[in-house]
């Protein structure tokens, strides 16, 4: 059974706590704000304009495929933004990932600006994923 985190408890490893950083980038004119939540064996991503969760996918690597397994779990199906996003990732850190990507489709550029924001960011600080 898992510890839970309760004020200052010192029973819980540092590698069962869960880990919090945010940051933010201006990008096509609009600031897009990220959060990032590190848990054991995986990460929850948000990413958004504004603080609203319309979406979360999930996705994992698997042994019998190359390409990480992903569903939707919230949200419009034909969104297929935070599945790719979260089997890119997946793919990349070979960890479970849950992304919530809340930010309009309509600017194919502006989905590649960001993600190539989150490589910089895994690079930068890779112990916050």
């Amino acid at each position: 059974m898992n510890n839970v985190v309760c004020g200052n408890s010192d029973q819980v490893a540092a590698g069962d706590a869960i880990s919090v950083h945010d940051f933010s980038e201006k990008i096509l004119e609009q600031v897009i704000h990220f959060h990032v939540m590190k848990m054991k064996g995986g990460f929850f991503l948000w990413v958004g304009a504004s603080p609203h969760l319309s979406n979360l996918a999930v996705a994992m690597s698997s042994k019998y495929d190359s390409m990480p397994l992903s569903t939707l779990v919230l949200g419009d199906p034909s969104d297929t933004a935070p599945n790719s996003l979260a089997q890119r990732l997946a793919k990349k850190t070979k960890k479970q990932v849950f992304v919530s990507y809340n930010l309009p489709s309509t600017e194919a550029n502006l989905t590649l600006l960001v993600e190539n924001r989150i490589k910089k960011e895994m690079e930068l600080f890779p112990d916050k994923f």
